[in-house]
Formats: structure tokens, sequence, C-alpha cells
């Protein structure tokens, strides 16, 4: 059997790099100019209320302008750009997309702008009873190009082009896929792929993050792309860079043995870098005590008398983005003396344990599965989905525990900040000159 190609470009020029990784790939050789393109970008989520550092979070627009700029001049005509953003994000895709500096694509190149979660989903049969409501634009596409970012992740340790396509799900899908037993996380969505036509996929890696996927994570400059006709070898390289053999990621194993893949990276051709010469490990964990009483930050600082279990794999994606920014408010409520004896729950699995005085229960999964728990002394449900943070706060200082919302404000400015000192970092990345 033939090898797949993976292609690993350091970059100086974006578009030469890019041109030079299609290349060393073959990446166009499965494409026709008649093709309807979808391409398909890392947009997780976006804020224009409060400083959003977006490295190594979403795909930088300098590769996605150079990639429609190459499609272009090789003569390809029917292009598109889709996405289906968080759903809790308030600005729709094509406030995004202009932010990002799409529009201009859209007028030099005649570029179509879809946004996922303004148009229509197909439920689409997967066979075992496994059903997925995907993008009518996904699925109807000739061809797709994915182009995921290069990142770690808090539960799937490394999210890159079969993780991407999650974003082709409705809300409903999304959630599904962090379930439990055979419907687990890292069972569901290397799923998603089989019933869409990607025929090439390209990992920004101009940044790279660890303890991904949102902007709470640290990102460090990287300068490379990878890029594969092949969706896994294209993953299982990259996790190689992160410093993840493809063996410690179960997700990329699950597909391995769906698809009959070899999980040896010398089974797969890599041209350009060596892996091993850009291979260094980005942590995808946080720091957790070894009870799962709290972060390891909260036990530095001394805070008691709050017990927060860590997040599972079912935590869905809308209650992990408010995950941190809990995290963040319950901090700012210790003043130096400990907290009044209390749980918090979330996830579908997680159960409130006998002995609290008060369970917060949070995000409609935990609200579900703790609704009869004869353990709950006193809850407060959060049954939003994901909860609201402004009724987090509200309701926690109702049990005299006083959260500082502009604590929160000030880490976000810290998320922002802390890269302007550092070499590399710039904010011209997602935009198109």
């Amino acid at each position: 059997m033939e090898k797949a190609f993976v292609s690993i470009v350091k970059v100086t020029d974006v578009y030469e790099a890019l041109q030079e990784s299609l290349q060393l790939c073959d990446g166009l050789a499965g494409l026709n100019i008649s093709d309807r393109i979808l391409i398909k970008p890392n947009i997780v989520s976006w804020d224009f209320d409060l400083p959003f550092p977006p490295y190594g979070v979403v795909t930088t627009s300098v590769v996605i302008s150079a990639l429609v700029r190459i499609l272009s001049e090789h003569g390809f005509k029917d292009l598109t750009i889709g996405e289906g953003s968080l759903p809790m994000v308030k600005p729709k895709g094509e406030v995004i997309y202009e932010a990002l500096g799409y529009k201009k694509l859209q007028e030099r190149y005649g570029v179509k702008l879809v946004d996922f979660n303004m148009e229509e989903f197909i439920t689409t049969d997967y066979g075992d009873g496994f059903t997925l409501d995907i993008a009518k634009q996904a699925l109807e596409a000739d061809k797709i190009i994915n182009v995921p970012v290069l990142k770690t992740h808090s539960q799937a340790k490394v999210s890159l082009g079969i993780k991407n396509l999650k974003g082709c799900l409705s809300k409903k899908s999304k959630q599904a896929c962090h379930g439990l037993g055979g419907d687990e996380l890292s069972l569901t969505f290397p799923r998603i792929i089989d019933k869409l036509p990607v025929a090439l996929t390209i990992i920004d890696g101009l940044y790279t993050l660890e303890k991904g996927p949102g902007p709470t994570g640290k990102a460090f400059r990287k300068d490379l792309l990878i890029a594969s006709r092949d969706p896994f070898a294209c993953d299982l390289v990259g996790a190689a860079i992160l410093g993840y053999p493809v063996q410690e990621v179960d997700h990329l194993i699950n597909y391995a043995q769906r698809h009959g893949c070899s999980l040896e990276l010398a089974d797969y051709e890599v041209k350009g870098e060596s892996v091993a010469d850009q291979q260094k490990f980005v942590n995808y964990d946080w720091g957790w005590t070894k009870e799962d009483t709290g972060p390891v930050g909260f036990e530095k600082r001394g805070i008691t008398g709050l017990v927060i279990r860590k997040f599972d794999s079912s935590l869905c994606t809308g209650c992990s983005v408010q995950y941190n920014p809990m995290l963040i408010l319950l901090g700012s409520a210790y003043k130096g003396e400990p907290f009044p004896n209390v749980e918090l729950i979330s996830g579908k699995q997680q159960l409130a344990a006998p002995g609290f005085n008060l369970s917060v229960l949070f995000g409609k999964c935990a609200c579900h599965v703790n609704k009869d728990n004869p353990n709950i002394n006193k809850a407060i449900q959060l049954w939003g989905c994901p909860p609201d943070l402004e009724k987090f706060t509200e309701a926690l200082a109702a049990e005299g525990i006083e959260c500082d919302y502009n604590e929160y404000v000030r880490f976000r400015n810290y998320l922002f900040d802390r890269y302007k000192k550092e070499e590399g970092f710039n904010l011209a990345d997602w935009t198109i000159a």
C-alpha cells in the first residue's frame, strides 16, 4: 500500500509556505475545478465585549487568505467558507467573518460565507442507531478543505482536523457528542468525518496552544503548516508534534480502529521538516488536587470549604466555555475565610455527595442528573445550557458568597495583555490586507 504524504513546512511567508506545503503533499490532486469546495476553519468562539486573544485558538486569517488565493489562482471558483461557532457566541457568523477580514475574500474572489448556526441541519444516519445533525452545506459540498489549529484540548488532549469537524454539527448534536458509555466523546466525534467529503486537511500551526481549546490556555509561536490529503495521517503528525504519540489519544485510536489505519508514524511519509525537529510537548491538562477537591491554584491560595470535582468529557462545549470564568468568580469570592461547606457539580455523571451544606449544580445536565439526589441538603440549580454567569453570581450572593465580576474582567484583560510583550504575537494575523 502506498504511504500517505504529510507535509511539514516552516513558515516565513505564509503564502509561499502554503504553496510548498500543498506541493509536498500533492494537496490539490483530489480536487476538480468544478467542485463546490467548502473551507472549514476553526472559529470556536469570539468576543466583542471583552478582550479576546485568538492566538492558537482561532484559525489565522492569513492562512485562510493564502489558501483562497492559491485556489483561485488554480482556477477554483466555487468556494465557500463555513463554520458553526459556539451557540452562545452573541455576534452572528457574518459579524465575526467581517472582523476576521473574510468579507474581503468575498469581494475579491466571490467566496460565499456561511454561518452553519443560521442554516439548515440534516439528520444523518451513521448506523447502529447513531445519528448526527450535520450542516447541509457541509453535506452538499463536493470537497471540504479542513483548516484546524495546532492546539491541545482539555478533554480530548489534542484538537486537530478530525475534532474541528464538530463545528459542522447542530447545537443538539454537539451536546450529544459529550455522552456516557458508548456515546463518550472519544467515540462520537471521530465518526463525524465518515459522512463528509474531506479532501484536504491543513493544520494552521502559526501558533500553538497549551491547556486549550480556548483563550484561557497559553499560546506559543510555532510557525508551522502541516498538510495531508489523509485526515488521520495529518492528525497523527500534528499530535506527535504536540508531544502526543497517537497511542495516547483515545479519539485517534478509535478512528484508526474503525478505518484500519496504522498507528505507526513510520508507516506515513513525512516531507519537509522532520517531526523530531519540530516536536515539543505542549501540556493539555489543568492541574487538580489529588483528592479531586479543586484546582491546584485554589489549594495554593488556601481556599477551603469548597469542593469542585474536575470536569470530565461529559461536560459539553457550552458549559466548558463557562467553566473557567466560573472558577475565576469563585476565586474572587475567597476573602480569607473558608467557604460554607460548598460543592460544585458539572457534566452528565457527577453526583452530589453527602455532607455538604450547599450543592451548586452547574448547567442543565448536572441539574437533571441530581434532581432527585437524596444527598443534597440545599441546591443552587443553574439550568442554563450553558449556565448564565450573572445568574450564577446572583444565586451565590443570596447564600452569602460574594463573587466579583470585575475580577473576571481583570482576568480577561490579563489573558490578552500577557501577549503584548511576547515577540511574534501579531493580531494582524487575523486580518486580511
